[in-house]
């Protein structure tokens, strides 16, 4: 069982040891990760040089304002963002043909947007500082060699319970959000992410499956179980679910770890509330950088993707989200209670998702059929 609150957050560890680790339980994963004999070529950028302003579309609440004033100010661009919910509608919209000029896209949405065609080869001379990554986030099944992307944080998908609603004897399963007979005394009921992979990945964890399943009959039980919970499921919201939970609005949150401890740490009563990682199992995420191959400003893409993999400013990145970092160099300018939080992960319960080809398809129905 993993279990944190703001006040007891795991044993410290090296960070370093802790990637190590991390990719460890990655390299264990059999991803199918080949993609198309034909690349986009690599820009033809100098490090440093912008083209233009820089359009990115991002997870919300994912990077501290204050390093894109800085990075604005710095280069004499500005920087237009826009989020979006899941890694299948940010895919929906570039293969719609909208422009974009950076994304972050989680692991295995990478290898899908490789095989498709839709991301341009990374320029290594425009990005001096990609030499600031810890190798291991340099070789990963999804990318290997970092050709396509570049590592931006990493976490884990579990639960954020208020213990002052819930009680302190809970079971740390996901029937925190799939038991009806439970979840109906919770007061405001739950949330639950509006992302097909991590939602019916959890029902199926839940049921006992992988949540890389592929077994229709398994992905069947997975809609009936949402189905049947959710005259308690308050809302399927991935952007203000930590802060529901926080407010008392919900009693449980199906969210990502950074958010989740952020948002403790900053509510009234953080003794009141602690993030778990369920039994059956938990996602383990890697997003990453990446420039699709519609971009219009390719060169400021690559010169944002440096600035971030600065050391300092890697190390400000990870102090304002809380998400877990694979800049080696900046490891010694990290709060030592981001590396206590992060100090179990590796010995968890967790899969990483991985790209299940043309069944990928199946994952979104199932998830618009079990909201329906």
């Amino acid at each position: 069982m993993m279990m944190f609150s703001e006040h007891d957050k795991g044993k410290g560890m090296n960070m370093i040891k802790k990637a190590l680790l991390i990719v460890a339980v990655l390299a264990l994963v059999a991803a199918a990760c080949g993609g198309d004999d034909e690349s986009v070529s690599a820009a033809s950028c100098e490090a440093g040089q912008v083209d233009g302003n820089l359009n990115f579309y991002n997870w919300s609440e994912y990077i501290d304002p204050e390093l894109i004033e800085a990075f604005e100010a710095e280069y004499g661009v500005d920087v237009v963002e826009s989020f979006y919910e899941s890694n299948e509608a940010m895919l929906a919209q570039i293969q719609s043909g909208v422009s974009y000029d950076l994304i972050v896209p989680s692991d295995y949405m990478v290898n899908i947007m490789i095989t498709e065609g839709l991301l341009v080869e990374l320029n290594k001379d425009a990005i001096p500082n990609f030499v600031n990554m810890d190798p291991e986030f340099t070789s990963l099944p999804y990318d290997d060699g970092a050709k396509y992307s570049a590592a931006y944080q990493y976490g884990t998908t579990g639960l954020g319970v208020n213990t002052a609603l819930v009680g302190d004897d809970f079971p740390v399963s996901w029937a925190l959000l799939f038991d009806p007979e439970l979840t109906k005394d919770f007061p405001g009921g739950v949330s639950v992410l509006n992302d097909p992979r991590e939602t019916i990945g959890a029902a199926l964890m839940y049921l006992g499956y992988s949540l890389n399943d592929t077994n229709m009959d398994h992905l069947n039980e997975a809609i009936a179980v949402i189905q049947a919970a959710k005259a308690n499921i308050a809302t399927f919201d991935s952007d203000q679910y930590d802060e529901a939970l926080s407010t008392g609005l919900v009693s449980v949150a199906h969210g990502y770890s950074g958010n989740m401890i952020v948002s403790i740490g900053e509510a009234d009563n953080p003794d009141d509330f602690v993030y778990v990682l369920p039994e059956e199992g938990a996602t383990l995420w890697i997003d990453n950088m990446a420039i699709p191959t519609n971009a219009v400003s390719v060169c400021t893409a690559h010169t944002f993707i440096d600035y971030l993999l600065d050391a300092e400013n890697g190390a400000t990145l990870t102090n304002w989200n809380y998400y877990g970092s694979p800049n080696a160099a900046a490891v010694p300018m990290i709060e030592e209670e981001v590396i206590d939080f992060y100090a179990d992960t590796a010995s968890a319960k967790t899969e990483v998702i991985q790209d299940q080809g043309d069944y990928e398809i199946n994952y979104t129905d199932a998830f618009a059929e079990s909201k329906s």
